[in-house]
């Protein structure tokens, strides 16, 4: 299964790993440690997977739920619960970066993955750039809206934009 990284940062990226949260089959892109290594490496976060195994897989699950509650453009504040686990995950050792020949290698665990995460959500909180979520029907990705007119709608055309644009044709169609 594929990463998509369309969201304009990184803790919704991450946030976006348990995708159709509100149907009746979410689809969880972590389902296993090698997925989380998976998406640090796609991400770009460590230049390397690390070993994720059940209980840093629950942390990570756990920080991404937290990302999405705190950073959701209905939620007036971050809860207190949330608060302690960015907060948390925040405060352990992130990647390690290093110079190398071929370039910059970032070294890590997966507690540096969390680390990385909850940094990036910290400063979208602080920061409060416009956050949206998609208008794709059953999506809930989160995404920065950072259009000039600070309409976008959906989290990427190639996913919900498209799909929606192609349905709206079809039914124009129809009528004709």
């Amino acid at each position: 299964m594929p990463f998509v990284f369309v969201s304009g940062d990184l803790a919704l990226d991450f946030a976006a790993t348990l995708k159709w949260r509100r149907g009746p089959d979410p689809e969880e892109l972590l389902a296993t440690g090698a997925d989380a290594a998976r998406w640090a490496v796609e991400a770009g976060v460590l230049s390397r997977p690390p070993r994720v195994g059940e209980e840093e897989l629950r942390a990570l699950r756990a920080l991404r739920e937290a990302v999405y509650s705190a950073l959701h453009p209905a939620a007036a504040a971050p809860r207190p619960a949330d608060i302690r686990v960015l907060n948390r995950a925040a405060a352990q050792p992130g990647p390690r970066p290093a110079l190398t020949a071929l370039g910059v290698r970032r070294s890590g665990d997966a507690t540096a993955l969390g680390a990385a995460v909850a940094v990036a959500a910290i400063a979208l909180l602080e920061s409060r750039p416009p956050i949206r979520e998609c208008a794709g029907e059953a999506c809930t990705r989160l995404f920065v809206d950072r259009s000039r007119a600070g309409n976008r709608t959906w989290c990427g055309m190639e996913e919900c934009g498209n799909r929606v644009k192609a349905a709206s044709y079809r039914a124009r169609r129809a009528r004709e």
